[in-house]
């Protein structure tokens, strides 16, 4: 029912808009004679379109615009990321981090050095020297935990990186 009622409203909009055809203006006009239901439609349709054609749409105000952004100036928006974070202090915790990778190395080296490597020098003869024992270095899980949790945090920093370049690529700023 509901279906043919919009059928019907198509079918008197194009009518009423001129776009049927002289046959179907004929058949539509014969049944908006015969059938109260297709007469009480068209009507209603009728007014419907003396008003759009009579009123005028509603501009904004000249200054619509600018009251926007009245509004919008009064609420106060947080400022970018930039200005609120202290340079330095990233700074501090990046100096940190490095110093404490720099630590660990020197640890590392002295623990090699004091197990009994004997001291590369230039008079020596290259085939005889021993390599360095990294077996030693790398066998204590704390040191292993460590490098795992410095490598977790370098592949975030490079992502975030690489993350940054390909916003500005996008962008077009690069």
């Amino acid at each position: 029912m509901e279906e043919q009622m919009m059928q019907m409203e198509q079918r008197l909009w194009e009518l009423i808009d001129g776009q049927a055809s002289a046959s179907e203006r004929s058949s539509l006009e014969e049944l908006i004679r015969t059938q109260n239901e297709w007469r009480e439609k068209y009507e209603e349709l009728l007014g419907i379109n003396r008003l759009l054609l009579h009123s005028e749409l509603d501009a904004p105000s000249m200054r619509f615009t600018k009251n926007v952004m009245e509004e919008i100036a009064r609420i106060h928006i947080a400022p970018a990321t930039r200005t609120y974070i202290n340079k330095k202090i990233i700074f501090a915790i990046a100096g940190f981090f490095l110093f404490l990778i720099l630590g660990f190395l020197v640890y590392g080296f002295g623990l090699m050095r004091s197990q009994g490597t004997p001291d590369i020098s230039i008079a020596s003869n290259m085939p005889e020297v021993d390599k360095l024992n990294f077996s030693i270095f790398f066998s204590n899980k704390w040191v292993n935990a460590f490098m795992m949790i410095n490598i977790v945090i370098g592949l975030f920093v490079l992502d975030n990186y690489l993350g940054r370049k390909r916003k500005a690529m996008r962008e077009g700023n690069i």
